[in-house]
């Protein structure tokens, strides 16, 4: 199975790191995300790649290149102007020569298995999309009926809404909703919904972060030094 991974964003909240590298490149632990990526997914036997670059997609490609390094084959298709995440998507549609692909954001590090969405890909469906857990950018306070504060919780996770993880699995044939601009997240993927093409899946128990900003840094760099990062 191919990969592509949505590599051309701006990032304008995680300036001035991202005036001179892109986003996907932001180093975390001692790596640039879009290397966490390639490693993870590695682990999964993903061994073709497409980097959707534009906003100083060179400095992908000169880092990347071919991808024999790391031991994987990577093409790059290129935005000239931004196109948005469908655009992007569509631009590249004469690259991918398999039946499915996943789709990556480029700025999100996680250890889910992306290989348990296949199982929900079935007749009819065009596309699972991984969903995790909400987690409260607040502490929640837990208050008993006759008003006495019974515990603290930092951040918790808010296990009845869960969000989009920014891991897809697709159909091929799902290009033909696709716009040359938009972006999946609000041209492709509600009427996928509206007609009952697509899925989800939970996952829980696993480590996800999408770094957006200079806190989600702080946080993404603290869970590899506690280890809470692990690779299965």
């Amino acid at each position: 199975m191919i990969a592509l991974i949505l590599a051309g964003g701006l990032g304008k909240r995680l300036r001035p790191y991202t005036d001179k590298i892109p986003k996907p490149m932001i180093n975390v632990g001692g790596k640039p995300i879009l290397e966490w990526q390639v490693e993870w997914l590695k682990k999964y036997d993903f061994r073709d790649f497409i980097f959707l670059i534009g906003h100083l997609g060179e400095e992908i490609e000169r880092y990347f290149g071919n991808g024999s390094k790391w031991g994987v084959h990577i093409l790059y298709s290129k935005e000239e102007e931004p196109l948005g995440t469908a655009g992007a998507v569509k631009k590249a549609e004469e690259l991918i020569s398999e039946e499915e692909f996943l789709l990556i954001n480029g700025d999100i590090i996680t250890n889910l298995n992306p290989l348990i969405l296949s199982k929900k890909l079935t007749q009819g469906i065009e596309g699972v999309l991984a969903l995790v857990p909400l987690k409260s950018p607040y502490g929640i306070v837990d208050l008993s009926e006759d008003g006495f504060i019974l515990k603290f919780r930092e951040k918790p996770l808010i296990n009845d809404y869960w969000i989009n993880a920014g891991v897809l699995l697709f159909k091929t044939d799902v290009l033909k909703y696709f716009p040359t601009r938009g972006n999946y997240e609000t041209d492709v993927l509600p009427i996928l919904a509206e007609e009952r093409k697509l899925k989800g899946y939970g996952y829980t128990g696993v480590y996800w972060k999408s770094i957006d900003s200079h806190k989600d840094l702080e946080e993404a760099n603290e869970a590899l030094k506690s280890g809470e990062l692990a690779f299965r």
